[in-house]
């Protein structure tokens, strides 16, 4: 860590009634020590495990957890630390207050101001390890994610309930570092990112459609890591089970000319385009306008299909074209031909290729294997990381390749 890193950053330490609450005395503390100015809000249960009393000497101010507490203003201090804050950190998040603000609950100081902030949002999970691994948990994380928050998973070791597994909160030090990064400089700051994500539907009839298995996944958190990194986003999505990320404009779209349409529409001033969609190359030439009925003599259908648009490709050759065009190439076989194929004939600076006959990475998977294939450089794996991580790691290659840009300039 280096010192004094986040002097002068407003950070929001939440803390709730786990007996990992302790930690939260020492996270203050590392905060403090480098210079952040920290606001500690506590549940009440938090209050059985740790004294206001040593959180508000640590943190040198009074410890709030009452919204409509007699010394607030006017009842609305939650507005007024959610749009202050530069980050908000719930540590020890326990299984009830993570299933609360999965809800949009708001029944307490915390849950309120959480749920007003626009700052980033980081949890660190405490509890019983049986607990931890609960579906409904499980499945509350991975909402929170979807709706933009950080996790910082907990660690395995001995618990207070006797038990050994996973479900310690991770130590202070690692979440300081978290932070750290989290609000270090914005490279991008200034800078318009446009990505699309998710299928495309081309009708048939007014009732059946042609897609494919593209969950967003990839897409959104190529532009959650966009975000965090201070870009100005315009997320341009097909239909998916995807919260829109908070902070960034979304555009939602059904068919390819739709998503082609809302490109083009944010070509204007834009320095980062990412194609992570999955496009259907194909739509029907005639949609039918009453639902296609199957009858007794007939065995089979035909459709005629027509070729959609080439979004990357009409990006690239585009005369508003950003400074850097990155594409995905979703491959069963000949991965770096068919990347490096596309990379030329799309005019792309960047392939980010993948095997998507792997049925543990790629579609509706938490995970992917990539390979980035560019103009200037040799190839690049990432092998079996979550989808979160790869979209800081794909940012950061777009971090690169533009300081190379303004260097050659």
């Amino acid at each position: 860590m280096n010192a004094m890193s986040l002097q002068n950053k407003f950070i929001i330490v939440g803390i709730t009634g786990g007996i990992a609450a302790y930690k939260a005395a020492y996270l203050v503390r590392a905060l403090k020590k480098q210079g952040a100015d920290v606001q500690v809000i506590m549940t009440e249960s938090a209050k059985s495990f740790i004294t206001e009393l040593t959180m508000q000497a640590l943190s040198g101010h009074p410890v709030l957890s009452d919204t409509l507490a007699p010394q607030s203003n006017s009842g609305i201090e939650h507005i007024e630390l959610a749009t202050k804050a530069d980050a908000i950190i719930v540590a020890p998040a326990t299984a009830n207050t993570l299933a609360r603000m999965r809800a949009g609950m708001a029944n307490d100081l915390l849950t309120a101001i959480v749920l007003a902030a626009t700052c980033p949002i980081t949890v660190a999970p405490a509890m019983n390890e049986n607990m931890w691994k609960n579906p409904i948990t499980q499945d509350n994380l991975k909402a929170l994610v979807n709706y933009g928050f950080n996790v910082i998973n907990p660690e395995i070791g001995f618990q207070a309930c006797g038990a050994t597994g996973p479900g310690r909160m991770a130590e202070p030090e690692q979440i300081v570092d978290f932070l750290n990064k989290l609000l270090s400089e914005k490279p991008l700051l200034g800078k318009k990112v446009v990505i699309t994500a998710g299928p495309t539907r081309e009708a048939i009839d007014p009732v059946r459609y042609i897609s494919n298995y593209s969950s967003g996944k990839m897409g959104y958190a190529i532009a959650d890591a966009a975000k965090n990194l201070g870009a100005e986003v315009v997320l341009i999505s097909g239909p998916v089970n995807l919260a829109p990320p908070m902070s960034i404009t979304t555009v939602k779209i059904t068919s390819a000319q739709e998503m082609l349409d809302a490109v083009e529409n944010n070509l204007e001033d834009c320095d980062i385009f990412i194609s992570s969609a999955a496009v259907a190359d194909f739509r029907c030439k005639n949609i039918a306008c009453q639902k296609i009925k199957k009858t007794s003599d007939t065995d089979s259908m035909t459709v005629d299909l027509i070729k959609n648009p080439d979004i990357l490709a009409t990006v690239g050759h585009h005369q508003k074209r950003p400074k850097l065009v990155i594409g995905f190439a979703a491959e069963t076989q000949n991965i770096e031909e068919n990347a490096l194929k596309k990379l030329s004939t799309k005019n792309a600076d960047m392939i980010i290729a993948n095997d998507v006959s792997d049925k543990s990475i790629g579609f509706n998977s938490e995970n992917n294997s990539i390979t980035i294939y560019s103009r200037d450089s040799n190839p690049v794996n990432y092998l079996n990381t979550s989808k979160k991580e790869l979209g800081y790691h794909i940012i950061n290659h777009c971090i690169v390749y533009m300081n190379g840009l303004n260097h050659n300039d």
